[in-house]
């Protein structure tokens, strides 16, 4: 019997915005209702927005709606984080952090990979969809006010992204929370989020990335990126490229803020990796934090480690003050980050990792061997096609054994993932080996065919040579069908 994707696609709503949205009405009859019923009402008017891809570069409309609600944006301190890779396990990480402070922390991330809850977390659990559709029923008016005036003005009303992250806002400020912990959408001068102005600035590596938007070389992208220091802040920055690092740190000193770059005050000293995450000793801004268990896989989640650690130093002290190593030890062990080399059973291994651009694929390609050392693996991978499918497809090339890997190229059901067939002529084409490529036409039917193929051998593996692995990656949508699909 085929494994079937789930009915409602939420992985692919996470980072697909527009999915559905074509057969949606955008009449604002639903909108008006006076009673917003459930938590697919609220989705379905989400949907049927603008989807966050279509990022413009305004930053008047989220402006507005905030200051029509008495600036919820303002209600507690923010953390803020860019960056290319990273931000959603560094936000994780900070988040555990600060709740080991005894501080209460509203977490707002993207996209998600099952439900829509997931992007606005308290206290490190996902909203109840009652919060969730309580206080969007009662900003609604105010939206309503602010989408007339837009419109009334040729513009575009608030887009999905706006909306949610106006939404973000307005449950912290309504539970209350001590601080927030936010997480760009794209790019980072004229995201949605930066109406915040942030106690402390993250930046994780930038690398190329949603380059037809953000511009298409590396100082383009760290220029829109470094939109997000603000006068009164703190930067905190991951290990950069020099054009990178240089272009941040001239933004810092333009504002007159403090700055701490990974590798010159803060890092990794040592690292010991295995299946179950790795162990570190990192020396933060204020103290040495040694023999700590992070339950994340590779090398780029400790140095995501660091970067959190830098950043909350930096937030409770000015960067001057160690923490309790007792607490960071604690915080460290209960840290998670779903679909990020994340083990969804053990045996054979299935790892889910959202990929979904060549530096991400690099550093899961890195993590995976690292930490399993797979005799063979079986990898389902789709992409989405505003990606950089090439080099992509190039990272997974170079980062694996051909003579011990098979291909399933798939797609989910995101209508802008790209079809199967192109994946596997680009694949071949880069020289992957034509005879361990295949195809599947969706994510359940690539996932049962590269776990019967693992089991097979392993179950044939007479000789002990090692367990076969199976991988999901690519787009988060994939990743998030596949793990509903597991989790079923």
């Amino acid at each position: 019997m085929s494994i079937d994707p789930p009915e409602k696609n939420a992985g692919a709503a996470a980072e697909d915005a527009d999915l559905g949205a074509s057969a949606l009405s955008q009449d604002d009859s639903v909108w008006a209702s006076p009673s917003v019923g459930s938590i697919e009402d609220v989705y379905r008017q989400l949907l049927a927005r603008a989807p966050e891809s279509a990022m413009e570069p305004r930053m008047e409309a989220v402006e507005q709606a905030v200051e029509l609600l008495g600036d919820p944006h303002r209600a507690a301190p923010v953390i803020h984080i860019t960056g290319t890779n990273g931000k959603t396990s560094t936000a994780r990480i900070i988040e555990a952090l600060l709740l080991s402070q005894d501080l209460r922390v509203g977490r707002y991330t993207s996209p998600h990979l099952e439900s829509v809850t997931e992007r606005i977390c308290l206290d490190g659990s996902p909203v109840t969809e009652e919060t969730f559709v309580r206080v969007f029923a009662e900003i609604a008016p105010l939206i309503s006010v602010v989408d007339s005036g837009l419109e009334a003005e040729g513009k575009q009303r608030l887009t999905y992204f706006e909306l949610l992250t106006v939404l973000g806002f307005a449950i912290f400020a309504d539970a209350p929370v001590d601080i927030v912990v936010l997480e760009v959408g794209l790019g980072g001068q004229w995201d949605a989020t930066n109406v915040a102005d942030a106690a402390v600035s993250v930046i994780t590596p930038i690398d190329l990335d949603h380059t037809e938007l953000l511009g298409d070389t590396v100082e383009d992208i760290a220029h829109e990126k470094a939109g997000i220091l603000k006068p009164e802040g703190f930067l905190i920055s991951a290990a950069q490229v020099p054009e990178v690092a240089d272009i941040l740190l001239e933004r810092a000193q333009e504002l007159g803020i403090p700055f701490r770059f990974e590798g010159v005050e803060f890092g990794v000293t040592e690292r010991t990796p295995g299946v179950g995450g790795q162990q570190l000793s990192i020396r933060g801004l204020a103290s040495e934090y040694e023999e700590l268990l992070l339950p994340l896989l590779g090398a780029h989640q400790g140095q995501n480690a660091a970067v959190a650690v830098a950043a909350v130093e930096a937030f409770v002290g000015g960067g001057e003050r160690a923490l309790d190593l007792e607490v960071v030890r604690d915080a460290f062990a209960a840290v998670t980050s779903p679909g990020r080399l994340e083990l969804m059973q053990p045996s054979p291994p299935v790892i889910l990792d959202a990929a979904h651009n060549p530096h991400g694929a690099r550093a899961s390609a890195e993590g995976l061997v690292e930490s399993f050392h797979p005799e063979r693996l079986y990898a389902v991978v789709g992409v989405l096609a505003e990606k950089d499918v090439d080099g992509v497809l190039r990272a997974l090339h170079d980062g694996y054994d051909h003579a011990r890997t098979q291909w399933w190229f798939t797609r989910s059901s995101s209508p802008r993932a790209v079809d199967p067939e192109q994946l596997a002529e680009a694949a071949i084409a880069l020289g992957f080996d034509e005879a361990a490529v295949r195809t599947s036409s969706s994510t359940g039917e690539a996932l049962e065919e590269a776990l019967s193929a693992a089991r097979a051998e392993s179950a044939s593996d007479s000789e002990g040579k090692g367990e076969s692995a199976v991988l999901v990656t690519g787009s988060i949508t994939v990743v998030g069908e596949a793990r509903e699909i597991l989790g079923r």
